[in-house]
């Protein structure tokens, strides 16, 4: 999907391009290609998914592997080198000391005589005794300028091993920075995931409160219809009026159902109705 809105992209870069040749001329047809093409790769960026762009992070940090491995093995066959030419100089450094004391020896003893004689009873004269020591002596010399470059190389070998020891500490040090940088964006990124899907399906609290205030206002409603009522009916209330048969002893009945009244009480006032 991704790949297809990206060449889409360029397609359509290069027919902007060449839009911009025809309309504009070729002089000023550069800076219009510059901004197109900064254009183009803006929205391509912004069209790969975060997801894509995280595992690709984790796949470039894992690329560091296999160099930190490669790097590792140099080290450790520098180091052997290294350790092999450190015996080597011991064994010249041992070679020098003994042809420094036969030297030593041949030229104390032989010319100081004025011949040489060997095991096997051999004599050499003064000329052969100093072509000897002149031979021996070069050999020597030879042999301390070889020493002294095999320690130059082993004090070289060594400051690179242990300069690339630092850099492959700091690379694994490097990435596992990266890692943990990685593991926070894919975290920030859930989070904000979880709280876009609890947006999505959360309540409308302004339709609930709207809902709440017709609700609250249908309430009122009845209720002052309700005291209304009450009140309409206590102002229309009045007493039916009765038609008094003229046969009719109605003081005779109510003592009837009543009783007669108490002497001091049968004269009937205005005060008392």
């Amino acid at each position: 999907m991704a790949c297809k809105m990206i060449k889409k992209g360029l397609v359509g870069a290069g027919l902007g391009v060449l839009a911009l040749g025809l309309l504009f001329g070729t002089s000023r047809a550069p800076s219009y290609i510059r901004t197109a093409f900064h254009k183009v790769r803006h929205e391509a960026q912004g069209a790969v998914p975060i997801e894509f762009e995280i595992q690709r992070a984790r796949e470039t940090v894992a690329e560091l592997e296999p160099a930190m491995q490669e790097n590792l093995e140099n080290i450790v066959r520098t180091e052997v080198e290294v350790e092999y030419l450190e015996r080597e100089i011991v064994a010249t450094r041992d070679n020098l000391a003994k042809e420094k004391r036969e030297i030593v020896a041949l030229r104390n003893d032989g010319l100081k005589s004025g011949e040489y004689r060997v095991a096997n009873n051999v004599s050499y004269t003064t000329d052969e005794v100093k072509a000897e020591l002149a031979r021996r002596f070069d050999r020597y010399n030879h042999g301390k300028q070889m020493m002294e470059k095999k320690e130059s190389i082993l004090k070289s070998r060594r400051q690179a091993v242990a300069a690339a020891r630092d850099q492959l500490s700091k690379m694994a040090a490097q990435k596992s920075a990266l890692l943990a940088q990685i593991e926070a964006i894919e975290a920030k990124l859930k989070q904000i995931e979880a709280t876009k899907a609890s947006d999505e399906f959360s309540l409308d609290d302004t339709a609930l409160a709207r809902a709440r205030q017709d609700v609250s206002n249908l309430e009122k409603r009845v209720e002052v219809m309700a005291r209304y009522t009450a009140e309409s009916g206590k102002i229309d209330d009045k007493s039916v009026p009765v038609i008094l048969e003229p046969n009719r002893d109605v003081v005779k009945e109510i003592d009837a159902e009543f009783g007669a009244p108490e002497k001091g009480h049968d004269k009937v006032t205005d005060k008392n109705l």
